[in-house]
């Protein structure tokens, strides 16, 4: 029996707080190689940076004293991209009123985190699947897993480092229903079986799981799609010796860390150029600093330009009039030129961009609501197997909207399997907290 290591709610609330403040670090030395992204640092602004980081660095109480959900996963990483807005906005040359957006984002993540963090009360299973029906379901997921892939493969299949995968991607077309079922399966239905199979202790069958999610990078070309299986073997390898809550955090403050050590070392020429900044774009700079840049980019274009009023939503754009004909991060792309295609998350799409800084704390409320509604439907099932089943789609919701996520991507279909899986099919993990 293996007893998982836990930290208090003091200690948790310390490395949060010690997490908030390696992003923000972090964030100095981006504005180091990647100024022209529009990040520059002068010193008369530094101890306002500072103070409002820290104020709102406040909220790592809540993370400190609230119980593990699906909320508190994605909560999380929402939380370490606002404060990374904050920081930025303090220096932002962009120039807008920084003031009501700032304020507007502080107000926007605590009208989130609330009913995410700390609503979860279970709802009754009115329709439960047999551990028969999952045993099925899983094969069915693999099966539909493979085709994917197969029909996906058809239309591309380039074999390309991360450097030129925008040579190719902007070319890439697939048909409607497949790119639907490319975003599911590749970002909730695989981990949901990963997950499965990792808690009832098929290896193989979840070895072959991974294999499958790698398959879809050459035919993506997302770097999500590259790093997802290394991402959920990392919280996989991690929850099983550490409490579900503490893997969230070190989840994101052990590889920001790491790029921090190789920035460092890189200037002090110690470590060459080649590992440690290509270390250091895409932990550091892509996964960190992008999500918190583009509430900076949003919040400059839509104060002036005209507000979405949700015609990005594609079920939406048919009934509604529309300004802009082009998807939102191709918008904000060809405004600034430079980047590459700027998706975001709920704050600055279903929120800045759809109702303005006045009124996004009204719809991240709701989008917190939707969350709520899932750590309902997930209530009683292994904090690990939430974890583990949720990591991918998690850090799709710092960089795509809510509504995009819970459609495109199946964030919607895992809810409903979290709430059809049977409880006792992990009694056992429950119990001896082995896995």
């Amino acid at each position: 029996m293996i007893t998982r290591f836990e930290l208090d709610a003091k200690q948790l609330v310390a490395l949060t707080y010690a997490c908030s403040a390696i992003s923000c670090l972090s964030l100095f030395f981006v504005a180091i190689p990647y100024g022209q992204f529009h990040i520059t640092y002068y010193s008369d602004a530094l101890l306002g940076a500072t103070l409002t980081t820290l104020a709102f660095a406040s909220v790592s109480w809540l993370f400190g004293f609230s119980r593990f959900c699906f909320g508190y996963l994605i909560g999380f990483y929402l939380y370490i991209m606002i404060l990374g807005y904050l920081w930025l906005n303090s220096f932002s040359p962009l120039p807008y009123n920084h003031a009501l957006p700032g304020l507007s984002a502080v107000v926007s993540a605590i009208a989130f985190l609330l009913p995410a963090l700390l609503i979860y009360a279970p709802i009754r299973q009115v329709r439960v699947l047999s551990i028969r029906s999952v045993d099925h379901l899983l094969t069915l997921i693999l099966l539909v897993a493979i085709a994917t892939v197969a029909a996906g493969a058809y239309y591309n299949f380039k074999i390309v480092g991360i450097e030129r995968i925008y040579e190719f991607r902007d070319a890439l077309a697939f048909p409607t229903a497949l790119s639907y079922l490319i975003g599911i399966t590749s970002s909730s239905l695989l981990p949901f079986a990963f997950a499965c199979f990792v808690l009832r202790g098929n290896v193989w069958r979840a070895g072959l799981v991974a294999l499958l999610m790698l398959l879809f990078y050459p035919i993506t070309l997302a770097k999500i799609s590259l790093f997802a299986p290394v991402w959920i073997v990392g919280m996989t390898i991690a929850s099983r010796i550490i409490d579900s809550r503490t893997t969230v955090v070190l989840s994101l403050f052990i590889p920001v860390s790491i790029g921090v050590i190789f920035f460092t070392l890189h200037n002090k020429g110690v470590l060459s150029a080649t590992p440690a900044m290509t270390y250091f774009e895409l932990v550091n700079f892509r996964m960190i600093a992008i999500p918190s840049l583009a509430m900076d980019y949003y919040n400059y274009f839509f104060s002036t330009h005209e507000l979405t009023r949700f015609c990005q939503v594609r079920v939406l754009k048919a009934f509604l009039s529309c300004p802009y004909q082009d998807q939102l991060s191709v918008v904000i792309y060809k405004f600034f030129g430079i980047g590459g295609f700027f998706n975001a998350s709920l704050f600055a799409t279903e929120g800045v961009a759809s109702v303005g800084s006045l009124f996004a704390p009204l719809t991240a409320f709701a989008c917190g609501l939707v969350i709520a509604f899932g750590n309902r439907l997930s209530a009683g099932l292994p904090d690990r197997f939430i974890l583990i089943s949720g990591a991918v789609i998690s850090q799709a919701f710092l960089n795509v909207p809510f509504t995009t996520v819970m459609l495109s991507h199946g964030a919607g279909l895992l809810f409903l399997l979290w709430y059809l899986m049977p409880r006792e099919m992990f009694e056992v993990d429950r119990k001896t907290r082995i896995g």
